[in-house]
């Protein structure tokens, strides 16, 4: 499972066929691992130990401090390690001399999730994603003879090796390449997606996107509302592609619902850039629902990491339902609290009428009344303006039909527009 150097011409990294043991380390109480031995346990590592060290601020050398280090060695040799997983980014020199300390392979944080991701990954754009996101953060780490890439595998030979280039400049043109064929094929991607995201503007319906640090139980609570078959399983990042489904509300009207990647503390911001346009389903949704864990003790501090990212990402304006999930794991003596929040189980359905009212309630905050003479020839507005709202009132003329609709103001305002009808806002 061990991350090596190379790369091949998909950007897979290779791992290994059996399970390896591994020791986590962080600048931390040794409880505020668990998050860290998650995500090693989720790409198949096995923990066998973990070394906390209470420390503002990492060492420049060793991260750790030289002493600590010593230490790590004695301990990861005792408990028969493979390799030793670092709770923060390092850096090369960093890296380089715990590896020399320890006589271990060394990973940080990052090149973790990236890994998941990489394992995770499902549709076209998403691996797409996860490879820009791998060969940005290792174009940065690029020093020296090129010990970050100790080999290209394919995609370039000695045949494209120029006359006296070193190791590193080939290493560095070839993913400067790469990084550019990518970033061309997820631009059309990004296109496609804006079309039908344009597509989705016309015909007026809301949209509302899930959202919450991952493991919340987003893909669940998407399958128990509308009876989809998302992928679930109990893993970080199970889930990195957005996926959307239509709904119907119980007084008729209609939304998308959205699912997406979920957020993580000290995410990698090379996976914000290359998720970026999958991110945007939630920054650009008419509202968030916004899914916690209310069985993990942590609840609080990822809720704070989820704010931060959207925050981030220009997402805090939208209208949000707070909900908390998971609530049949939770203990009467540990019942969390978080005023106007609704309380909910994907697994057993409790709460799922009470959250389909409020996703009603709050679609309508943003709802306007209007009256409206459709004619006979325009009969396709109706049908429009059903979809997109509630007809409250319909009397047949002899020039059309008179309607009061009433819905999201920006849907039945592009309906009105699309068909050039004239109408007035009733108070």
């Amino acid at each position: 499972i061990l991350v090596s150097d190379s790369i091949r011409s998909d950007a897979q990294l290779e791992t290994k066929s059996e399970q390896e043991r591994a020791l986590i380390v962080g600048l931390s109480r040794a409880e505020d691992l668990d998050e860290l031995e998650a995500l090693c346990e989720s790409i198949g590592l096995i923990v066998v130990g973990r070394s906390a060290q209470l420390k503002t601020r990492p060492d420049p050398a060793t991260y750790v401090g030289s002493g600590k280090a010593q230490e790590i060695a004695l301990e990861a040799q005792a408990l028969q390690a493979d390799a030793v997983i670092v709770d923060d980014e390092l850096t090369n020199a960093q890296q380089n001399n715990l590896e020399s300390i320890l006589g271990l392979k060394v990973l940080d944080r990052t090149t973790l999730i990236l890994e998941i991701f990489a394992q995770r990954a499902t549709t076209h754009e998403g691996k797409l994603q996860v490879e820009l996101a791998q060969l940005n953060y290792r174009a940065s780490r690029l020093i020296g003879k090129g010990l970050v890439l100790s080999r290209i595998t394919s995609g370039v030979g000695t045949r494209t090796r120029g006359h006296g280039e070193s190791k590193l400049e080939m290493d560095r043109r070839y993913i400067r390449s790469r990084i550019n064929a990518l970033r061309g094929e997820l631009d059309e991607l990004v296109k496609q997606r804006a079309l039908r995201r344009r597509n989705r503007e016309r015909s007026a319906v809301p949209v509302v996107a899930l959202v919450g640090y991952t493991n919340a139980g987003k893909s669940s609570l998407l399958n128990r509302l509308s009876g989809a078959d998302v992928y679930v399983e109990n893993l970080l990042f199970a889930t990195l592609d957005a996926v959307s489904r239509r709904m119907v509300l119980p007084d008729g009207g209609e939304f998308i619902l959205v699912d997406s990647v979920g957020f993580i503390s000290k995410l990698p911001t090379e996976l914000v850039e290359a998720f970026h346009s999958t991110l945007e389903e939630a920054v650009l949704a008419d509202v968030l629902v916004l899914v916690h864990d209310a069985a993990n003790p942590e609840w609080m501090e990822e809720r704070r990491v989820v704010n931060h990212v959207l925050s981030s990402l220009g997402a805090d304006t939208q209208p949000r339902i707070e909900v908390l999930n998971k609530w049949d794991l939770v203990g009467r003596d540990a019942m969390p609290e978080l005023p106007g929040a609704l309380q909910v189980s994907a697994h057993t359905g409790e709460g799922m009428e009470e959250l389909l009212q409020a996703i009603s309630a709050t679609l309508r905050t943003q709802e306007t009344s209007v009256q409206v003479l459709v004619p006979f020839a325009d009969y396709g507005a109706l049908h429009e303006l059903r979809s997109v709202g509630r007809l409250e009132n319909e009397e047949h003329l002899d020039s059309g039909t008179l309607v009061t609709v009433a819905g999201p103001v920006q849907g039945i305002h592009r309906v009105l527009a699309k068909y050039q009808l004239n109408q007035a806002t009733q108070e």
